[in-house]
């Protein structure tokens, strides 16, 4: 097996385009506009829920996709936490020379494309309670992996 490590970078709007939107605070009242989630839910009925996620490390070897709708990811109560991400790709491999890992503070959250390959959320503590924004059958029917473990002896460490 060979580890490859990824050093997590503090996410921007720019540096996270290709996998999806940050999205921060804006005034109340603004007018929609290209800063708010451009959301993509036509496949079915939107599920928003809150999900508590274990710390598990920052090593992985397995890699997600939804083909079917944007998600959107965020922490309660204000804890920072790491992604790692490849943009939507053709087949059904991500592009590993695309493969980001990010750093999110806990005063916004992530949309990701429909598409986004994906793993994480990853984060420092016991655990931490995630907002969740996908379709109610995500889970069952729109849940793409890819191991890198099975099928190229890779496993992934996100750095900070």
């Amino acid at each position: 097996m060979t580890l490859k490590t990824l050093e997590a970078q503090w996410i921007t709007a720019e540096n996270f385009q290709p996998y999806g939107q940050l999205i921060t605070a804006s005034a109340d009242g603004k007018a929609f506009d290209s800063t708010d989630a451009q959301l993509s839910f036509s496949q079915g009925i939107p599920r928003f829920y809150i999900m508590r996620l274990q710390a598990k490390g920052r090593r992985f070897h397995r890699i997600t996709r939804h083909l079917q709708c944007s998600q959107c990811l965020g922490s309660l109560e204000g804890k920072d936490w790491l992604m790692a991400v490849a943009p939507p790709s053709e087949g059904s491999e991500p592009d590993l020379a695309q493969l980001r890992a990010f750093r999110i503070p806990g005063d916004c959250f992530i949309k990701l494309e429909p598409g986004t390959w994906h793993a994480g959320p990853y984060f420092e503590g016991d655990y931490i309670d995630f907002y969740n924004l996908e379709l109610s059958d995500t889970n069952v029917v729109d849940h793409f992996t890819h191991d890198f473990l099975s099928r190229g002896s890779l496993e992934f460490e996100i750095l900070i």
